[in-house]
């Protein structure tokens, strides 16, 4: 029992990973192109040789005993790692320069993005990049797991492991029809909200900057409070009279539906916000990673300069 880690090899915290996720010895085998009989037999002789059972069987069913579950959480540590490593020196030797997959926390923000990426495709072709969003995202979670190599938040958190760049600074603001009667205030207070519907994304309250840095420390709250997952569609119904929304200024100043929508400032100074890219500390950066932060601080200070008008000079 002393040597159990010599004995674990990278294909066993395969075959668990897709035992877990898969449910079945057959469809497990099938991702790993393998046969039913060298999955069970690679996993008995690690049984033999740990003195323990790693699954039993429920029907057609696989189901992973407390040792099984160990051996899981090991493999989802470690997998991601293999792969990150294996990437880079694949890069190495092939001459490629990488891939760069992007978290994102700050869900009206991919337009933003897409400003820095197309201009990074260009100048560095050989670069893949891939942008995950998600409502229910963990950024620093995938961060450490190294399912991705840059956070995008507007909300970091500082940790000794993690180094974060501000690259963008902008104004939540309150969004609602032109024809709205809130439209002739030049600043919104917490209580002017208690009769209308807030729009928002799918995220926790908690995680909403209206709620945690407006209606929240007020003590105020909306009517009616409901969920949009695109921002095409929250913008919409604002513009439709349906309700209001909470967006950052420029997003809305964008928008084809610009004319039809009023920006106000919530409380006397706002919602002042930042967007922040994070960084592992502990791994040696490619260079491309850091011209992509460059070319993101370049990007946002034009966009901070173009978007200097108040938020109150709207009708």
């Amino acid at each position: 029992m002393n040597y159990i880690h010599e004995m674990i090899e990278r294909q066993h915290l395969r075959i668990v990973h897709f035992l877990y996720h898969h449910g079945t010895l057959t469809e497990a085998a099938n991702a790993l192109h393998l046969t039913q009989s060298a999955l069970s037999h690679a996993m008995k002789k690690l049984e033999q040789q740990t003195g323990v059972a790693l699954w039993r069987k429920d029907g057609r069913r696989i189901q992973l005993t407390q040792a099984g579950l160990a051996l899981y959480q090991l493999a989802s540590r470690l997998l991601p790692q293999f792969e990150h490593t294996e990437n880079q020196l694949r890069h190495i030797a092939t001459g490629k320069q990488g891939a760069l997959r992007i978290g994102m926390e700050c869900h009206p923000c991919y337009q933003w993005l897409l400003k820095v990426v197309s201009p990074f495709l260009k100048q560095f072709p050989d670069v893949d990049v891939d942008v995950r969003q998600a409502f229910a995202f963990g950024g620093l979670h995938a961060l450490h797991n190294y399912d991705i190599d840059l956070l995008l938040t507007p909300d970091p958190l500082f940790l000794k492991s993690v180094s974060y760049t501000p690259v963008f600074e902008y104004e939540q603001v309150l969004v609602l029809p032109a024809t709205h009667t809130l439209a002739s205030h030049e600043v919104i207070s917490p209580t002017e909200l208690s009769n209308e519907t807030l729009f928002t994304y799918p995220v926790e309250p908690s995680r909403l900057d209206i709620f945690s840095h407006f209606l929240t420390p007020a003590g105020g709250s909306v009517r009616r409070h409901k969920t949009l997952e695109t921002t095409e569609m929250l913008l919409q119904m604002i513009a439709a009279g349906r309700g209001v929304t909470a967006l950052p200024h420029w997003l809305v100043e964008e928008s084809s539906l610009a004319d039809q929508l009023c920006c106000k400032r919530l409380g006397e100074k706002g919602i002042q916000k930042k967007l922040f890219l994070g960084v592992r500390n502990q791994d040696e950066q490619p260079a491309y990673l850091e011209d992509f932060i460059a070319l993101a601080r370049l990007v946002g200070k034009h966009k901070k300069s173009a978007d200097n008008s108040a938020v109150t000079q709207r009708p």
